[in-house]
């Protein structure tokens, strides 16, 4: 059993405390909070092979979900199997350290309206000490132009979703050079622009495989730098994520709705953590959260996940052109419409590419996020933070968080050591919002998780 650790008036005046939100350093020495791994990871995606595999996935003409299957120059099967053949080809380069996986179902729906196979294609390069944790960045294979039941004209989709898929090839490149604990996987979905059936597709296979997925991070469109608005900026991305999970019972909504979680859930808290990861390891980017499941009115495939129960966020470009998007190719009174090659930017690709792979990388190599996180200090002066021991080897000690309610990102923390219980003396539970993340012995620590089940990332 391991013990709590609480913060006297004593201990904080020999640790020099000198305000409330100064704790001082805890009894045992915090590990480092940086993995120089991650630096040259950051900068290692390279913009010349994005251009490469986008420009041949433009060559398939259309990979729209009802295409053509049959042929190897054109359609959507044209597509699949050169995506599959290129995580085989990345695995060989690797010793075989990736399982290259095309699974399908056939479904029906409003714009599907004959059973259809819809193909997912993906890698997954299995951790050596946590292989059912699972890490997932995920782009979508399919295209479409204006009608989104025309399967035959040209839809080069550079954009939306090459830029995606690419992304995913070329994190694969990237990450297959080293080893973690977790599962990272690598996936190219079908389906998006028909309803978003490749994120039931893949949940399926991972729900009878037995995947923990801690993380989903869905990109769709990440090569985009100059917006319809006028504005050209290569050095913000957004990242959506859902605040109340949609997937939440009546019970759990009834006590969020008491104790505070609206702005808490795992996916949120995958969201903050990304951010802090770029700010530490990435120079002339800027992470814009967007505290929403979307766009306004719209939609991604992050959410077949987030409707699971699963903490996933959409990554994309902070400018988007619509006339680039889902468009006839052609030309309107000196007006170009089209999702054509020339409108994405590469070096923003693998800038985007690049913040992938350390959040994968990162997560990966850290420990699982703690689970049965509590909070306790009703009609008391101090709080007290629990959680779940683990059986990690890996893990240094746990870090507690927190900010006031009116904060959206954490602000203050102190490390705690190996303990699964903290008390927080002199803090009354009602002003601050709370959050306990494991630290590992490689400088690596998992999102912050929030008390309850607003935030868990696991049951």
């Amino acid at each position: 059993m391991k013990k709590t650790l609480q913060l006297t008036p004593m201990a904080a005046a020999l640790s020099g405390l000198i305000s409330l939100f100064s704790l001082g350093a805890s009894a045992t020495p915090a590990p480092s909070q940086e993995d120089l791994r991650l630096y040259d990871i950051a900068e290692a995606p390279q913009a010349s092979r994005l251009h490469d595999d986008v420009a041949k996935l433009v060559s398939f003409g259309t990979r729209h979900t009802l295409s053509e299957t049959e042929s190897d120059t054109r359609g959507i099967g044209a597509a699949r199997r050169w995506i599959k053949s290129e995580f085989e080809r990345i695995s060989a380069d690797c010793g075989g350290c990736l399982e290259v996986v095309m699974v399908g179902e056939t479904v029906s729906g409003k714009r599907i309206p004959e059973p259809t196979e819809v193909v997912n294609v993906f890698a997954i390069q299995r951790g050596k000490t946590d292989p059912n944790r699972v890490v997932m960045m995920s782009g979508d294979i399919d295209s479409r132009v204006t009608d989104p039941m025309n399967s035959t004209s040209d839809s080069p989709g550079a954009n939306d979703n090459a830029s995606g898929v690419a992304g995913a090839l070329e994190a694969a490149r990237v990450l297959s050079k080293y080893q973690f604990n977790g599962t990272i996987v690598y996936a190219a979905l079908s389906g998006e622009e028909q309803g978003l059936y490749g994120g039931d597709v893949l949940i399926n296979y991972a729900n009878k495989h037995d995947w923990q997925i801690q993380a989903v991070l869905n990109n769709d469109m990440i090569g985009n730098i100059a917006g319809i608005n006028g504005v050209i900026n290569n050095s913000t991305v957004r990242v959506f994520s859902e605040g109340v999970r949609i997937a939440e019972t009546k019970e759990e909504a009834k006590e969020r709705y008491f104790s505070g979680g609206e702005n808490d859930s795992a996916s949120r808290n995958l969201a903050r953590n990304i951010k802090a990861l770029v700010d530490q390891y990435m120079t002339n980017l800027d992470v814009m959260l967007v505290y929403r499941l979307d766009r306004f009115g719209r939609g991604g495939h992050h959410l077949p996940f987030n409707k699971a129960g699963l903490p996933a966020v959409r990554v994309m470009e902070t400018n988007e052109h619509y006339d680039r998007q889902h468009q006839d190719l052609r030309t309107e009174n000196g007006t170009e419409y089209g999702d054509v090659i020339e409108g994405v930017d590469f070096d923003f690709n693998a800038k985007l590419t690049g913040l992938n792979a350390i959040s994968l990388a990162s997560m990966a190599w850290a420990p699982a996020p703690p689970t049965k996180v509590s909070i306790k200090g009703q009609v008391s002066a101090n709080t007290t933070l629990s959680w779940a021991s683990a059986d990690d080897d890996t893990i240094a000690g746990y870090r507690v968080f927190w900010r006031l309610t009116t904060e959206p990102e954490w602000t203050h923390s102190r490390y705690v050591g190996d303990v699964n219980e903290f008390l927080l003396k002199n803090m009354v539970i009602d002003n601050y919002l709370y959050g306990v993340a494991a630290v590992g012995k490689n400088g690596n620590s998992s999102p912050v998780v929030f008390p309850g089940a607003a935030g868990a990332y696991f049951d």
